[in-house]
């Protein structure tokens, strides 16, 4: 897909002075900005002084796309009007373009379509896969440009573990955008996460993370229930609950049930054979270094999360406790439970200990047990979750790498290896 130079779009009075898009483009190299602007400054009678309204420029694989939009100043004499005002900017670009070497070319704003401001705010639109395939980015141009929508920019964030590019949107209405790219996602396999444009994105300030499936592979009740001798019964329990078939707490109760009479010593086995997600440890060493607090909220138990989160070096953790007597499992718990709805309370609860508003987290789970909490944060996304919950979610990802979690935030490839 070309790249729209098109600077961001700008509001204009109905009648004023006339204004241009020059756009430069070519191979890149040293002083063809500098060389543009100083012809602006030095206004001559071949063309009049002039402001500029707006700036983009971009470098992609070492070509230069430079995009200015200009207005005439007032003068003493008569008006310029837009066909003198086009004229003489066309042989201001024709001498930039003759020293630099560069394509220079000047339209109308009005012509190039950056006089009417688009309605709504924009959004970001994150593209993410391994790889990004094109009909992908195909696919995202054509839902937004059927809502009326209108790319301004597109970037890179990362190309490693994951490729990801950002896109800002204007004109498109969010639920519209949402279903239109959930589309694109489901019929390309890549992740399409969309966010409102604004101060907020980058405001998060705590992160809560699931353990089971998210923060690490696998469920670690079904390991204990192997264990046991009980997998397939408590597996078959496990499955109906994420799928948001069973309540939660009658579930965990009917699984812990199963558990009686283990010793205390395999909680150790099975905290020990834990395996990280791929991109945990980046994910929560890179947003601790940013300034974040990041903790867990699981539906597990707190002997297997409670060293989780000192080895992880977290700020906290909330979950269930096993009942143990004489060093075995009981096959009850002790405390209230966290289930669904405790989930949410908990977040709630550690962000209002570090006084940090709801709107400023961040929830990141896979089951319908975590849907309450990815409701209640600023941003709730589903990892690699069941479709029930993949639709409920503000976003999705797919992606096997927990870190991709740092792009769809809007943090560059550079940003996390400088906070390394």
């Amino acid at each position: 897909m070309p790249l729209d130079p098109a600077p961001r779009t700008t509001p204009t009075a109905p009648a004023g002075p006339p204004r241009a898009l020059i756009t430069v483009s070519g191979a890149d190299r040293p002083g063809v900005t500098a060389r543009l602007f100083s012809a602006l400054a030095a206004p001559t009678a071949a063309h009049p002084p002039v402001e500029v309204v707006d700036v983009e420029q971009v470098v992609v694989h070492g070509q230069l796309v430079l995009g200015v939009v200009v207005g005439a100043l007032p003068a003493e004499g008569p008006v310029t009007d837009e066909e003198q005002f086009l004229a003489a900017l066309g042989r201001l670009a024709a001498d930039v373009a003759a020293a630099t070497g560069m394509r220079v070319e000047v339209e109308s704003a009005a012509d190039a379509g950056l006089d009417a401001a688009p309605e709504g705010r924009p959004h970001h639109v994150i593209l993410l896969g391994r790889p990004v395939p094109p009909d992908a980015v195909a696919g995202a141009a054509s839902a937004v440009a059927g809502l009326g929508g209108n790319i301004e920019a597109i970037r890179r964030l990362s190309d490693y573990p994951v490729t990801s590019f950002e896109l800002t949107v204007s004109g498109a209405e969010a639920t519209e955008l949402r279903t239109a790219l959930a589309s694109v996602a489901s019929r390309t396999g890549a992740d399409i996460a969309v966010e409102q444009v604004g101060l907020a994105r980058r405001s998060k300030r705590l992160i809560v993370l699931d353990v089971d499936s998210t923060l690490v592979r696998g469920e670690v009740i079904d390991e204990l229930a192997a264990r046991a001798g009980r997998a397939a019964e408590v597996a078959r329990i496990t499955a109906a609950a994420m799928n948001g078939e069973l309540d939660f707490a009658q579930s965990l109760r009917a699984r812990v049930a199963a558990l009686e009479g283990l010793p205390v010593e395999v909680l150790d086995e099975v905290r020990e054979a834990l395996v990280l997600t791929p991109g945990a440890r980046t994910l929560i060493r890179t947003l601790k270094r940013l300034g974040f607090r990041c903790g867990i909220v699981s539906g597990g138990f707190t002997q297997i999360t409670d060293p989780l989160a000192e080895q992880l070096g977290l700020d906290f953790a909330a979950a269930n406790t096993l009942e143990v007597a004489d060093g075995r499992l009981t096959g009850g718990l002790v405390g209230e439970i966290v289930d669904r709805p405790g989930k949410a309370r908990a977040l709630a609860r550690f962000a209002d200990e570090y006084g940090i508003p709801l709107d400023q987290t961040v929830a990141v789970g896979d089951g319908a047990n975590d849907l309450d909490m990815l409701g209640v944060a600023g941003l709730g996304i589903a990892f690699n979750a069941k479709p029930y919950v993949r639709e409920q979610a503000h976003t999705a990802l797919n992606q096997p790498y927990l870190d991709a979690v740092l792009q769809v935030l809007g943090f560059t490839r550079d940003e996390v290896l400088d906070a390394v």
